[in-house]
């Protein structure tokens, strides 16, 4: 068991952010990678030019490397959004229009899996009122995520670094699963694992594994203090990915973290190849 049993896939958004989007792929690529993820690139346009389309993907088949996993539109990520789907109004649109051509984007890579990101609370807009859009907006992405054979993602964040985000816990996440899977009744809604924000909420991180890893389509990890690489912190990640391989989970971990103050390149060194 331990890290060499486990496969390790690169999130673009986040590692090697000191390239341009387009050379990415290939940076990781030849620091030994064969997969990839990504929040949605362009986070002030929901619906690109096809040009730019056409220039990530061919970006990406290019390197050799299989693209995993596709975030919607979210707002400005990273910035001051955490989403867009339960925001009335124009980011709510937004989050609608984009939603065809992520799937689509996502299809032509053969991405199986798409993250929607709930969105922060609203001053002044009843959050019940949130809540209805949320469902409304996550039912048309699990239709799409369906239509393109993949899965539809929610993800807890953490109260300390998103004071506005409602879905805070693992057990939060997963009732909004539940409730998309309810409503569309075709079970391809997901609980997103990302064990730095659960560790950040304080949760029993094996409690949560042993709970909810048979409704988890995809984890990530950074470690915790810092959000940086496995090591840097004090997150037992040997054991706490072991004992989610031994609860069935044989999917993608997704590496989310900060590189430091050196090259991305160099921030792999705790991963034996």
């Amino acid at each position: 068991m331990g890290f060499a049993d486990q496969r390790f896939n690169v999130n673009l958004s986040i590692l090697f952010t000191e390239l341009p989007l387009l050379e990415r792929p290939a940076a990781a690529a030849a620091a030994g990678f064969t997969a990839v993820e990504l929040w949605w690139p362009w986070v002030d346009s929901p619906v690109p030019e096809q040009a730019e389309l056409d220039a990530l993907k061919h970006a990406i088949e290019e390197a050799g490397v299989q693209l995993t996993g596709l975030n919607f539109y979210a707002g400005q990520l990273p910035g001051p959004d955490r989403g867009a789907l339960s925001v009335p109004g124009e980011e709510s649109e937004r989050f609608r229009a984009n939603i065809d051509v992520a799937a689509g984007f996502a299809a032509s890579l053969g991405c199986t899996a798409l993250n929607a990101l709930y969105g922060n609370r609203v001053e002044g807009v009843d959050p019940a009122e949130q809540d209805a859009l949320a469902l409304e907006n996550l039912v048309l992405a699990a239709r799409a995520a369906d239509r393109i054979g993949a899965v539809l993602l929610i993800e807890a964040l953490n109260r300390p670094e998103s004071p506005l985000y409602p879905l805070v816990s693992a057990p939060a996440a997963v009732e909004v699963v539940d409730k998309v899977n309810e409503a569309t009744g075709l079970g391809n809604a997901r609980f997103l694992m990302d064990l730095y924000h659960l560790s950040m909420n304080g949760e029993d991180l094996p409690a949560v594994i042993e709970r909810f890893a048979a409704k988890t389509g995809h984890v990530q990890i950074a470690d915790n203090p810092g959000r940086g690489a496995p090591g840097t912190g004090s997150l037992p990640f040997e054991d706490l990915l072991d004992q989610l391989t031994k609860a069935g989970y044989d999917g993608w971990v997704g590496l989310e973290y900060k590189p430091g103050d050196r090259p991305s390149a160099e921030a792999f060194d705790w991963l034996a190849r």
